[in-house]
């Protein structure tokens, strides 16, 4: 259903195309670092990433899917540093299959729709047809 192009990419860990063949896809809308209340969680950033893929697994398996489905991601964050590029990728590739990861942007922002919010992620995922 979805697999990984990455000629000419050259860099490791990362899918620069994705191919879909089959299936549904479901438009993931920009996820953020809230827990089941609706409140912004406390905590550094990796916290914050951790908690949008939390929600992000909440949505993929409302929808009977997991990260397998997941063929884009945006990711937008108010922190470029290599520190906290870092953070990031440790907290996804704990979350995403890095032998078909999805494809990403990592957009680097001045500010999102609350101060405290540090990162937010988009996607689309391909979901299996039904018959």
């Amino acid at each position: 259903m979805i697999r990984a192009n990455n000629a000419g990419g050259g860099f490791s860990g990362v899918s620069m195309s994705t191919i879909v063949s089959e299936g549904e896809l479901m438009f993931l809308s920009g996820h953020v670092p809230t827990d089941s209340n609706g409140e912004v969680i406390d905590g550094d950033f990796e916290a914050q990433v951790t908690q949008v893929f939390e929600n992000l697994e909440a949505t993929l398996r409302a929808a009977g899917v997991g990260f397998e489905a997941l063929a884009k991601m945006t990711t937008y964050v108010t922190d470029g540093s290599p520190e906290a590029t870092a953070a990031f990728k440790k907290v996804r590739n704990s979350y995403v299959n890095m032998d078909c990861p999805p494809s990403n942007a990592l957009v680097t922002v001045a500010g999102l729709y609350d101060p405290r919010v540090k990162i937010e992620i988009e996607g689309t995922a391909v979901l299996p047809r039904k018959n």
